[in-house]
């Protein structure tokens, strides 16, 4: 199946030690939604907005059971378009929180995807939004 990760499990590394192998990994972003970090990342409906992310191809019993874990385990599948960086229209599953579960701050995790989308050369200004949700309120990031 194909799956649209926006977060760190982007990293296939993260995915192989949780059992999961994907395959044919392709840039993209979905619109209408911008990215929040809470405890972990969700997308939000926001007008206007793009999420960037991968769509990777993998098998949809591991990522259920990726997804049963207790840390994920209140993310819900939604099929969504993507648009992928050679312009191709894509349909893809993506996992998300819902908007009433998104809780608390993690700057931890912000700095982690931060330098994981600056590894996968997403554009300089969501980059930027990343950045932002891992610094302090006073604008320091230690």
């Amino acid at each position: 199946m194909e799956v649209f990760f926006y977060g760190l499990f982007m990293d296939s590394s993260i995915l192989s030690k949780n059992g999961i192998q994907s395959t044919n990994p392709r840039k993209g972003y979905l619109e209408n939604y911008t990215l929040k970090i809470g405890n972990r990342a969700s997308l939000i409906p926001s007008k206007g907005g793009k999420s960037y992310g991968l769509v990777m191809t993998v098998n949809s019993d591991k990522i259920q059971s990726l997804y049963a874990e207790a840390s994920v385990s209140d993310y819900v599948p939604e099929e969504v378009e993507i648009i992928l960086d050679s312009g191709e229209k894509l349909k893809a599953t993506c996992y998300n929180l819902p908007l009433e579960l998104l809780t608390g701050t993690n700057e931890s995790y912000a700095k982690s995807l931060y330098r994981l989308a600056q590894t996968l050369d997403f554009p300089k200004e969501y980059l930027d939004e990343i950045k932002q949700m891992s610094q302090k309120p006073d604008g320091t990031t230690g």
